[in-house]
């Protein structure tokens, strides 16, 4: 692990983390974001139309060579010159050659990501040529010396007091904080600039094979004078833009300005093909179709669905992370999920390395993708490689390759912590502080304390209550339940066993491998996966339920994946996700719990959807619909399927003051609702709401959803009373 790379990244995000209002007016947009996108996409169906999308794209992929030499010709035969280039580097020597040789000094340039990529703006300053960005975000940028911040919106982390400066910088005059007035400024001090442009320089939403042009989705109407006035166009374009027909670019640009702003429609959309008059001559349309590194990634069976990207930047809009630490940090020249992807083909996986890691893996930025990239999955596939290529850690690969793979030992030790804690516990089941280098994991919550008798050990003294044995439940504790949280397992058997089913708890099964997966250790996963899959498979049981989402996501994705290739555990890996349910998806889906609970709780109960049990299980009306069967008064908090800031060792080793700030959101949205309990369905989550709440002082009790049904059940009268 590069250290310097490393200390370099962290005074970066201390940085972000010490601009409070930077983190404001990204959650200002985000949330005006989601309000303006659900409106954009009513009456739609946005799962159509993203599997639309994908298909389109994935066709484009396999075509790739064939729609390029397809698009080269007819764009051709329109009058256009196009070249192709492989690197960054042909990419700007073609365009700053073209530039000398047509004796351009002046280059006006509007909507192209792909030269920021390049560094374009640099090769050209090289050769003599002054670039001028007339994207207003872009123009501000390029005047503070910045790179854009998010891919739709460059200069978003920018405020108006900071652009009246820059902009008086230009004028030599001072200009007033006022952004009709600011917007004014721009357009008197660029207008000039595209009459005395020799070459106008953008970039493309789509590139279309059959008819060799080009379309461009703007919102300030600069592209096209850019693109019109002056007598070069040079349009640069990433070989993954093509599609095949007008009909395949209608379907994206449909949806693009959707999902990117929110915007119904966007306010021009531009079509270029060919050659075409300007003044007394034809202009010259030169097309850059760039590579650069976007074949390999086409190569790439786990990364190559990233080529589905659109560039609507929505990835950005939703992530927690983002929200926190802004694109100057989270990102290399592309920023966010998509950007972490992007920047290990485009720039090389050093420039990723910290990237990969700040990602949560919260999956909000799968929910919204319009290409239906599962960007979480091929960001842990990058985890693998980099853990390969530089190691995941002296202290992970000790507690992973020779610990955990070690039941025995693992449980062991875990056993001797509980003892070792006792002076820090006091008796009592949180710990408010921890001494020494640990404190600083207690300043912003507290933490469980380690369950003096695991849940295994109890398990034996659970009685169950079972009048009609049906159903056979196998309980997939997971790491948190057995050792933290052992009650729940005692709560899970009462509710169960309320609707007869006997449920068993299968000693031999281990943690499910996701704190290895996540930190870049697939070879531990992979065992844990053999080890678990033979666990939990041994007594034949009908389902498996687990209180985890993130440990139902190891059980019925990551299994079938770590053991596919191997003949003697694939079949078993796919019997096991087959039958294996998080426990409030069980209860309504199966045994129909919802409308057999007797309403008896009352109270006010507000609901956290758990990341991984949204956005990986697809269960969220459940848990619901169960709190409300108790007689729960449900008051729904705003951003409620936003991360909590958990995220296992995120919260903890890799990126805790991320995680605190994202709690803090988290918390206030609890207490703003009102209600007097706040209920989840995840382990890790309840770690860490309690403790936030717990360490402010806040009334507010925090549980986990099954607590809530075994109190109701428990008071509920009993059948004859």
């Amino acid at each position: 692990m590069n250290r310097e790379r490393n200390r370099q990244y962290r005074q970066r995000i201390d940085g972000a983390l010490a601009t409070p209002k930077l983190q404001e007016a990204l959650h200002k947009f985000a949330d005006a974001y989601l309000i303006s996108r659900q409106n954009a996409f009513a009456g739609l169906d946005f799962e159509a139309l993203r599997r639309d999308i994908a298909a389109i794209k994935d066709q484009a992929l396999q075509q790739r060579d064939a729609l390029r030499q397809q698009f080269t010709r007819n764009a051709e035969a329109a009058g256009a010159t196009v070249f192709y280039a492989r690197t960054a580097a042909e990419a700007n020597d073609y365009i700053a050659r073209l530039a000398q040789e047509r004796q351009v000094k002046l280059a006006i340039k509007s909507k192209s990501m792909a030269s920021e990529e390049i560094h374009l703006n640099r090769a050209l300053e090289k050769a003599g040529v002054a670039a001028v960005e007339s994207d207003l975000g872009e123009w501000i940028i390029q005047l503070a010396g910045q790179r854009p911040s998010h891919m739709v919106m460059p200069a978003i982390h920018m405020f108006k007091e900071e652009v009246a400066i820059l902009f008086s910088r230009v004028t030599g005059q001072a200009e007033p904080a006022n952004i009709e007035h600011l917007v004014g400024v721009a357009r008197q001090q660029l207008r000039q600039r595209y009459f005395e442009a020799g070459m106008g320089i953008s970039g493309a939403n789509l590139a279309v094979a059959e008819t060799g042009g080009i379309a461009l989705v703007t919102n300030e109407g600069n592209a096209r004078l850019a693109t019109t006035l002056p007598p070069i166009h040079v349009a640069l374009v990433g070989v993954e833009k093509l599609v095949g027909t007008l009909e395949d670019a209608a379907k994206i640009i449909r949806v693009l300005p959707k999902n990117a702003t929110g915007q119904l429609l966007t306010s021009y959309v531009t079509w270029i093909r060919g050659a075409v008059p300007c003044g007394e001559k034809d202009k010259e349309l030169h097309i850059v179709l760039l590579d650069n590194g976007r074949s390999a990634l086409a190569e790439s069976p786990q990364c190559r669905d990233a080529l589905r990207c659109i560039k609507c930047g929505a990835c950005a809009n939703v992530c927690p992370v983002y929200q926190t630490i802004g694109g100057h940090v989270f990102g290399h020249i592309y920023i966010s999920a998509i950007g972490i992807i992007l920047t290990a083909f485009f720039h090389g996986l050093d420039q990723a390395a910290e990237l990969v890691r700040a990602c949560i893996g919260c999956r909000s930025c799968v929910a919204v993708c319009p290409s239906h990239i599962d960007l979480e999955n091929i960001i842990l596939h990058l985890r693998q490689t980099l853990g390969e290529e530089e190691g995941i850690g002296a202290g992970k690969a000790l507690v992973f390759r020779r610990v955990m793979r070690n039941r025995r030992l693992f449980h062991t030790l875990i056993r001797a912590a509980s003892l070792l804690q006792k002076p820090v516990t006091r008796g009592e089941r949180s710990i408010r502080h921890l001494p020494l280098f640990f404190s600083g994991l207690t300043e912003w919550r507290t933490l469980p304390a380690i369950a003096s008798t695991p849940l295994r050990d109890q398990w034996r003294d659970i009685g169950q209550q079972v009048d009609k044995p049906g159903t056979k439940v196998a309980f997939f504790g997971g790491c948190a339940n057995d050792f933290l949280y052992p009650e729940l397992g005692a709560d899970l058997v009462t509710v169960l066993n309320h609707f007869d089913v006997q449920v068993s708890y299968p000693e031999k099964q281990n943690c499910c491998g996701i704190p290895a997966l996540y930190s870049g250790d697939r070879e531990t996963a992979v065992e844990l996966a053999r080890q678990n899959v033979e666990a939990m498979l041994e007594g034949d049981p009908d389902y498996v339920v687990t209180t985890c989402p993130t440990c139902t996501l190891a059980l019925c994705r990551d299994f079938v994946e770590h053991l596919k290739d191997n003949p003697a555990w694939a079949q078993k890996a796919e019997k096991l996700a087959a039958i294996t349910m998080d426990v409030s998806g069980f209860i309504v889906k199966v045994l129909e719990g919802a409308e057999k609970l007797a309403g008896t709780a009352g109270g006010t109960v507000t609901y956290h959807d758990s990341c991984h049990l949204k956005r990986g299980a697809g269960v969220w009306q459940e848990p619901r619909a169960l709190l409300q069967a108790t007689g729960a008064e449900l008051r729904e908090m705003d951003h409620a399927d936003r991360c909590c800031g958990f995220g296992g060792s995120y919260s903890f080793t890799s990126h805790p003051a991320i995680a605190r700030n994202i709690l803090g959101d988290k918390v206030n949205d609890i207490l703003q609702s009102g209600a007097a309990c706040v209920a989840m369905d995840c382990p890790g989550c309840l770690l860490q709401i309690r403790g936030g709440l717990e360490k402010e002082g806040h009334a507010v009790r925090a549980v986990h959803t099954i607590e809530l049904l075994a109190e109701a059940i428990a008071r509920a009268p009993r059948s004859g009373d």
